[in-house]
């Protein structure tokens, strides 16, 4: 299997707060590294706004480990080190620490909502996420504390 490339975009060049912070499920990633058509046209115009207005992306180290499964699973060792670049160069990482895990554990008492997205949810919260994006339809309307909004993919305009 060949390489995949993914696109260009980075970090707004001032480095400042931008004017929202906003976290990216997994799959918006898996969206802009590979191609899904529509999804990923969508994902990159989320991103060019988010540059435009100086908003801070965020993931959790949870969504790196998403994003290498594949490279790692095909040998692909270039391509994980280019997504770990890209992925560290155009987001912040937030880890899955004691605080977040004490939010998980809160968050997990919903048992609608299932660990992988509690992991995420539980590090958006933790990092006083304003907007949390996800293509999980399900956690629309969910109230997590630590994040105002919780919008698919679908829904989501900055």
């Amino acid at each position: 299997m060949g390489e995949r490339t993914c696109r260009r975009i980075h970090k707004a060049p001032s480095g400042g707060l931008g004017l929202s912070r906003i976290f990216w499920d997994s799959n918006l990633f898996i969206y802009l590294f590979e191609d899904n058509g529509e999804m990923s046209e969508r994902v990159v115009q989320l991103r060019s706004q988010m540059l435009k207005r100086n908003d801070d992306l965020l993931t959790s180290t949870f969504t790196l480990g998403e994003i290498l499964v594949k490279p790692i699973e095909n040998g692909l060792h270039s391509l994980r080190r280019k997504y770990e670049d890209v992925l560290q160069s155009m987001s912040t990482l937030v880890p899955l620490d004691r605080e977040a895990a004490a939010i998980y554990a809160a968050i997990r008492q919903d048992r609608t909502i299932k660990s992988p997205d509690a992991i995420q949810l539980a590090c958006a919260a933790q990092a006083r996420t304003d907007l949390f994006i996800t293509n999980d339809g399900h956690l629309q309307g969910k109230v997590v504390p630590g994040i105002h909004f919780i919008v698919p993919l679908r829904n989501a305009l900055i």
